[in-house]
């Protein structure tokens, strides 16, 4: 059975900071991408980051480059996010997914992804 579990939401002011986790099993890592898409109440789902779990390249969305960074440890099946200079319009329901890149690479962004499963989510709330 896939399961992927995200932790490490929380309320933050403005400027801060947090590193959210997702614990994946049931799949071997290597063979997929692991990506983090977040949702807003109201909003469709945005892919935020991914990373290739054979050769660790990433992908970020423009709206968090240099601010967020993903990394992953393949010894614990553990993919990170870093959130640095968090903005109230960060605020959404992480989710972290199983990835298969459909076409292109994964540079080329979420729109050539496809999330086979994701976990129930984290949340962030970043206040002003």
């Amino acid at each position: 059975e896939v399961k992927l579990v995200e932790s490490g939401g929380d309320a933050v002011q403005a400027g801060g900071s947090l590193r959210l986790s997702c614990i994946a099993s049931g799949f071997t890592f290597d063979d997929y991408a692991i990506g983090w898409f977040r949702q807003a109440p109201g909003k469709g789902r945005e892919g935020v980051s991914c990373i290739n779990g054979s050769d660790n390249s990433t992908y970020y969305a423009d709206s968090v480059k240099g601010r967020f960074t993903i990394s992953s440890d393949n010894a614990k099946n553990t993919v990170y996010l870093r959130m640095n200079s968090l903005k109230p319009v960060d605020t959404a329901v992480y989710h972290c997914a199983q990835v298969t890149i459909i076409s292109g690479t994964i540079e080329d962004g979420d729109t050539n992804y496809l999330y086979e499963n994701w976990g129930q989510g984290t949340q962030v709330t970043v206040s002003s």
